[in-house]
């Protein structure tokens, strides 16, 4: 299984953002879908998951202002992030879990300003 992340930029804090993960090489739509974060100089954060059948939890950081969906279909994810503030500047990582194994995307940066 491929990941794909898109969707990361530069961005000034209030605005917001979409990301997207799409999954490949996999014949049936992959499990959880998840979304983790990663700043400089801290450890991976969890941001958001979404279960095969839609079931959504979303971090700390983030509840409130985000959701998280999916099209099952085209084994794609999309997390949209509002009112993003300065501490939201991490390096965005999705993940998915497929038949016991869990595949990792490249990151995709989102920078906001102040």
């Amino acid at each position: 299984v491929q990941l794909q992340a898109s969707g990361g930029g530069l961005v000034q804090a209030g605005g917001s953002l979409r990301f997207s993960c799409v999954a490949s090489g996999s014949r049936v739509p992959v499990d959880a879908m998840r979304w983790y974060r990663s700043a400089p100089e801290d450890t991976r954060e969890f941001v958001a998951v979404i279960t095969k059948s839609g079931a959504t939890d979303l971090g700390d950081s983030v509840w409130g202002r985000a959701t998280i969906s999916r099209d099952n279909a085209k084994q794609s994810m999309t997390l949209q992030i509002n009112n993003l503030k300065p501490e939201d500047t991490a390096v965005y990582y999705c993940n998915a879990d497929h038949e016991d194994s869990t595949y990792w995307g490249q990151g995709t940066l989102v920078t906001v300003s102040s």
